[in-house]
């Protein structure tokens, strides 16, 4: 990808909605498939989606026989024009004695076909300007009700909730999910950003250099600044779908940082570097005093380890261990050990 041509990604349901409000638009007949559960290891995760026409789609419910039949299941649905929203149970497991969906992957999932109608139009467009804020609105259908949009106002709330039945209802926060703070705006970090793009990340860089063209350049960040690594503790957000890597211009510099960050609650910490500069810093850190349990959270050296050299390889490696610990895969790195 020419980087002078990239821009920062959006949440991957929004091809969904761009293409079933482009249908809607035009006069087109056109489905909502979502996946409202799914549980061992079904292909389709609870919120994936696809919306579908006679003759195009965007997105995915995961993937082969079982999507390729929901799919002309709804087209041959949205030929009769008069269908009504149903929930279809799909296991995958080849002697289920019902529901089977042709895949024997194992686990199931259910979703959700939803014809959307004209006067869906305006809660189709609501949903793609909720995705390009950051945060802040649920996707909401209901057995009675179509889509619609509504103010994120409960902090507590589940990302996604799904009440079975007769009224059954599904829920989602929209936008992304993982939140990563990259801090340090160099050749790594523009790499980083890159491969992160594609993963559904919202990405924001800090730099303390106020010209530095690999962080001034990036078009795969949504967020840059300049900040005082001394600074940091109150410019980086907390929470369970938070990740920081930190990969500065130095040694001194990634002392800095890291001691602001050691003690905030987040997802993932991590710093760059050879086994022998993180080692060195660790021991620093703890001559001084400090927490034995918050050094012990820390990921250091970052990246699985694929003998990796260059910032493209070396991003691919740091990638790897945030999916890693995203999806939640025992045996996380932690102080270079696995």
């Amino acid at each position: 990808m020419d980087v002078l041509s990239a821009s920062p990604s959006r949440p991957r349901d929004m091809l969904v909605w761009k293409h079933a409000a482009a249908s809607l638009r035009a006069g087109i007949p056109v489905a909502l498939l979502c996946v409202v559960r799914s549980e061992g290891s079904s292909p389709g995760r609870q919120g994936f989606k696809m919306s579908v026409t006679a003759t195009g789609l965007a997105g995915s419910i995961g993937g082969g026989i079982m999507e390729h039949k929901l799919v002309e299941l709804a087209r041959a649905w949205l030929r009769e024009s008069n269908y009504t929203p149903e929930i279809r149970r799909q296991v995958h497991r080849a002697h289920a004695r019902t529901d089977r969906s042709g895949m024997i992957c194992s686990g199931e999932q259910e979703i959700l076909l939803l014809p959307l109608r004209p006067e869906h139009l305006p809660s189709v467009e609501a949903c793609k300007r909720a995705l390009r804020q950051s945060g802040g609105f649920r996707w909401v259908v209901t057995a009675a009700d179509g889509p619609r949009v509504v103010a994120d106002t409960d902090a507590g709330a589940p990302l996604s909730r799904y009440q079975p039945g007769e009224n059954w209802l599904y829920e989602e926060k929209m936008g992304f999910r993982d939140h990563l703070t990259i801090v340090g705006g160099g050749h790594v970090g523009l790499a980083l950003s890159r491969v992160l793009s594609t993963l559904d990340f919202e990405i924001t860089v800090f730099d303390d250099r106020p010209a530095l063209n690999t962080h001034l350049l990036n078009p795969y960040a949504h967020h840059k600044r300049i900040v005082s690594y001394d600074q940091l503790a109150q410019e980086v957000p907390q929470g369970p779908y938070q990740y920081v890597v930190i990969m500065t211009v130095g040694y001194r510099t990634d002392a800095i940082a890291l001691r602001q960050l050691l003690h905030h609650q987040v997802r993932y910490l991590g710093v760059l570097g050879s086994s022998s500069k993180i080692s060195h810093l660790l021991q620093e850190l703890q001559a001084a005093g400090t927490d034995e349990a918050a050094l012990g959270r820390v990921h250091a050296p970052i990246g699985l380890p694929i003998h990796s050299r260059t910032p493209e390889e070396i991003a691919i490696s740091i990638a790897a261990e945030l999916i890693r610990v995203r999806n939640g895969v025992a045996g996380d790195k932690v102080n270079g050990k696995w």
